[in-house]
């Protein structure tokens, strides 16, 4: 009877040993899955702030370049409105 006993609580220590080992393997691949996880959101979080950011940059230029374009063609029609007002004052004074 003894034997049986013993035996019972063998196999019983087996089972909890195995229990818990699995359950330890389960809850670290669990882990392992959320961390990999938390990496790839963060990686595709700084990828799309990086094309966010790009994509101002160069939004930016192009506008700086247009303002700059119109700027000129301004200042250029100036020069050339008062080299003309100053062309007919001298005819005139003439």
């Amino acid at each position: 009877m003894v034997v049986v006993i013993e035996a019972v609580v063998e196999v019983v220590v087996v089972v909890v040993v195995v229990v818990v080992v699995v359950v330890v393997v389960v809850v670290v691949v669990v882990i392992v899955v959320v961390v990999v996880a938390a990496v790839v959101v963060v990686v595709v979080v700084v990828v799309v702030v990086v094309v966010v950011v790009v994509v101002v940059v160069e939004v930016v230029v192009v506008v700086v370049e247009v303002v700059v374009v119109v700027v000129v063609v301004v200042l250029v029609v100036l020069v050339v409105v008062l080299v003309g007002v100053v062309l007919v004052v001298v005819v005139v004074v003439q």
